[in-house]
């Protein structure tokens, strides 16, 4: 991907311009998740610029948990196989505090059509080919999370209960691995509901007990949805923990 950097009647920053430049080599899988991207001084000759102008588009791209910068070692695509990933899309805390590993036990997965909500938070066709999972989410072998997953059929054609029981990390990892998958953001939605009858028995809790709904988008390159889920979280022993700023 040798590219020179153009002029456009459209202003942007030149980093800008590098750093778009740059995200199209991960989108295309020229630098796998987990691999080390070139040299500053590298992509300065490759894209004609100054190694300063390549520095902060790598900056900002740090800053945003594409590039994970490795003292002595270089730049490295970001991975939701490395334990740093781990609490960015999970932001469930132990009321003792901590961080506590989780684990995922699928109970569910089949295909279905998109219908008119699933299509338009995915941005497909209605009646398109869409994979549902639905899974438990334990922390020290107690329930805590039931969610229900949606994802295009096209994309995770494969996807099976069978594949999910035998995979040991995480499930995004296991998008981004056998899928080529990776999550680079997400939107959530969060309000305060009462457990249902079903509910309430998967996660061991009384009928009506407070539950936090939360309902997320997850985005791949391109600003490209490719997971929607709905998830019912038991906060008698664990609180969502946000940072701002």
């Amino acid at each position: 991907m040798r590219a020179m950097v153009a002029e456009s009647p459209t202003f942007s920053p030149l980093y800008r311009q590098i750093k778009s430049l740059i995200l199209q080599g991960l989108e295309s899988g020229e630098w796998r998740p987990g691999e080390a991207i070139p040299s500053e001084s590298d992509l300065a000759i490759r894209f004609n610029v100054s190694q300063g102008t390549v520095r902060k588009a790598i900056d900002e791209m740090a800053a945003e948990n594409l590039l994970i910068r490795k003292q002595g070692k270089g730049t490295f695509v970001a991975s939701h196989a490395d334990p740093r990933a781990f609490f960015r899309f999970l932001r469930l805390v132990p009321l003792a505090g901590g961080v506590e590993q989780s684990t995922s036990r699928p109970l569910e997965c089949w295909r279905a059509k998109a219908g008119t909500e699933a299509a338009r938070v995915l941005q497909l066709k209605l009646g398109d080919a869409i994979i549902i999972v639905r899974r438990l989410l334990q922390f020290s072998n107690r329930p805590v999370v039931v969610d229900e997953i949606y994802l295009p059929g096209e994309i995770f054609s494969g996807l099976s209960l069978e594949v999910l029981k035998d995979w040991q990390g995480s499930l995004y990892s296991l998008f981004e691995t056998r899928f080529g998958v990776r999550m680079i953001r997400a939107e959530e939605r969060i309000r305060a509901v009462a457990a249902d009858r079903n509910s309430a028995e998967l996660l061991g809790v009384d009928d009506g007990s407070p539950l936090l709904s939360v309902e997320r988008v997850s985005f791949t390159y391109g600003d490209r949805p490719v997971e929607w889920r709905r998830g019912l979280y038991s906060t008698a022993e664990h609180y969502y923990l946000n940072e701002l700023g």
